[in-house]
Parts: C-alpha cells; structure tokens; sequence
C-alpha cells in the first residue's frame, strides 16, 4: 500500500467507523523502509492537517512512542532531590549506562507506562467537540528499540484498548520477513499475528 493508498484508506468512511473491521483488535500495522523515515514523519503531519478539514472533519492523536516515554519519564520524581527520573538517569548514564538502560527498559515495559499511554488517547476520544476521532497514529517504534519491542508493546497493550473506539495505526520502519516483522530491516522482531498489516506495494 503506497501513502496515497494509506491516506485514501484513511479519509474512507467505513473505515472511520470504529465498529466496522475487526471488532477484537484494532491495530494497523503500516510498514515503510526505514531510510524514509524524515520522509513518513512529514507524511504523518500532513495526514492529520488534511483530515482535519471539514471533507473529513477527523481529529488525529499523533503519538511519538519516545516522546511520550520521555514526557513520562520526566514526569516522575525519584527521591525528594530529583523531581524528573528522567534527568535522574541521563546525569546517571556516564558512570553507569548498564543500569541506567536496565531502568529504562523498566519503565519502558511498565504497567504505569502503559496506563499513561491510555490516558493520552481516553483524553483525546473523549474531548468535547465536533470532530471525529477514530485514529491514533502510533510513530517513533524505532528509536524506542531496545527499550520496548512493537510485538511486546501490542501485546500488552491490550489489558488497556477499547477497540470498538479507536483504531491505532502504527508505522513501523521495517519489513515483513515470512511471519515475523524485521525492525529497520535487520533486527527481527516478533509478529503480531492478529494486526492489520498494511503492506506497501
């Protein structure tokens, strides 16, 4: 599927509509060449300045997974003297980055994570305006590597999703190698068997 394809998809009635599709799991997975990376960024932008007009009237949830798990990080407090852990463990790393990676892969894989991560998308579907909102563009999955894998990430998140509310649409800078996804192309990851898989053509 080119990004043509994939906005055409997107600006689809039907597929607006949450409670069409797979009514048990709501990721789809849109595969892209790593190297086009600064390219699907500035795509992903102008998806969500175009189906905010009103020939669609859809608001989009942009969520980079490593900006959010840096909001997150900086949001916590570790002891009375460090009111952001993340800036705990980036002045921490130099002395020991073994123990600082250990932390963060951690949090990273934490139920508190997770939660916050829903909380961000409860906020959005549920803010009271006229918009439409059934997408949530998950981006970011490679630089959250090795902290978070998208397959354990998909996985767990389901204790968490409502998929009769949104669909999340996750970009994933890799390829499809038979039944497990290869992150950047050479890094092989799990498959998750029940997404959607938008492939490109």
């Amino acid at each position: 599927m080119t990004v043509e394809q994939l906005y055409e998809k997107l600006c689809d009635s039907s597929f607006q509509n949450t409670e069409e599709g797979d009514l048990f799991y709501n990721f789809y997975i849109y595969l892209y060449d790593a190297e086009k990376e600064y390219e699907i960024r500035k795509q992903i932008q102008r998806f969500k300045e175009n189906l905010i007009r009103p020939a669609n009237y859809v608001d989009v949830l942009m969520l980079d997974l490593y900006e959010t798990f840096c909001e997150f990080m900086d949001g916590l407090s570790f002891g009375k003297k460090h009111p952001s852990y993340l800036k705990y463990l980036f002045d921490k790393d130099a002395a020991n980055q073994d123990a600082v990676m250990r932390s963060l892969t951690t949090k990273a894989n934490s139920k508190e994570f997770y939660e916050y991560i829903h909380q961000r998308i409860l906020a959005h579907i549920s803010a009271e305006t006229d918009y439409k909102r059934p997408y949530v563009f998950l981006y970011g999955i490679g630089q959250m590597y090795p902290l978070l894998r998208t397959n354990v990430f998909l996985t767990n998140y389901e204790a968490y999703n409502e998929v009769n509310k949104y669909k999340i649409i996750v970009f994933y800078p890799g390829k499809q190698v038979d039944n497990t996804f290869s992150l950047f192309g050479c890094l092989e990851d799990a498959h998750a068997y029940r997404a959607t898989l938008l492939i490109n053509d």
